[in-house]
């Protein structure tokens, strides 16, 4: 055997030692957690404030459905309020490209009233066949499938994590689909499109001005969670204690208990790092 410390990585080479030897400076390159953040307890908590926003608007979203499905709510109402909150919403995007003195795109703001009539039509003139797509669907199946899409909606969205599962675009069609469920089981065409119109501004628009906000105007995403878990909340205790109490109780869990958890749980991260790892080019 070689002395100490003349032995390499090689096979192509005779160092006197077996094929499976492993020497002492094998792992002398290893680095374990190079790329580990450290992050802080309330600094999770505010990030945190994006996910419940949106399981806020998808909570409201629902008890709307409920309040029409009930005749607590008129369609005519709710598209006249759904309409005041889009223009407040396009007032302030306008308001803040202003105020940071971003370049102006091309399109103007007849560009812009052209692709709501659009938009509108389209909701408009589909509202009759939304109201027979499920005829031949029983409620429960529709409820369900309605559920489902829900569910993939929070899952998919993007919260502003770079991961593979977030998906804008899979995240708003399910949205929409949801909408088209639910709409299915109204009265008539007028609450089938006051409530996909309500669907395109929750999972379309308003994700849009959230992160622009957040972008602008950081104090906002301590706000913007408590004003929209409020009245999510609160419109939920009009239609069901329990499904309230369910509600607050898993906002607080997401808020206050998932960021405590990763905390804890990053003791146990253990990535390693060395030679064998693949090339990154560097810009």
């Amino acid at each position: 055997m070689k002395e100490k410390g003349s032995w390499r990585k090689v096979l192509y080479e005779d160092q006197g030692v077996p094929d499976d030897y492993v020497d002492d400076s094998f792992l002398e390159e290893l680095r374990k957690n190079l790329y580990i953040r450290d992050y802080e307890y309330w600094s999770v908590v505010a990030e945190s404030g994006v996910v419940t926003q949106h399981i806020s608007c998808v909570a409201l979203f629902v008890v709307v459905f409920v309040y029409m499905d009930e005749n607590r709510l008129s369609p005519e109402t709710l598209f006249i309020f759904s309409l005041f909150c889009a223009l407040l919403g396009y007032y302030m995007n306008n308001f803040m490209e202003q105020r940071n003195f971003r370049i102006w795109s091309r399109r103007t703001r007849w560009d812009d009233l052209k692709t709501v009539i659009i938009i509108l039509a389209f909701s408009g003139g589909l509202s009759p066949v939304l109201m027979t797509l499920t005829d031949t669907i029983s409620t429960d199946t529709v409820y369900a499938m309605t559920a489902f899409m829900l569910l993939a909606n929070i899952l998919f969205h993007d919260y502003g994590a770079n991961a593979a599962m977030v998906s804008d675009s899979l995240s708003f069609n399910a949205g929409i689909f949801a909408s088209v469920c639910l709409a299915s089981r109204l009265e008539t065409t007028w609450h089938a499109f006051a409530t996909v119109t309500l669907a395109i501004e929750l999972f379309a628009l308003w994700p849009v001005l959230r992160r622009k906000l957040k972008t602008h105007y950081q104090r906002s995403q301590v706000a913007l969670p408590l004003l929209m878990g409020t009245v999510a909340s609160m419109a939920i205790w009009s239609v069901s204690i329990t499904c309230a109490i369910v509600f607050i109780s898993f906002q607080v869990f997401v808020s206050f208990a998932c960021p405590a958890w990763l905390l804890n749980m990053q003791r146990f991260k253990n990535n390693i790092h060395g030679p064998w790892d693949e090339a990154v080019i560097r810009s």
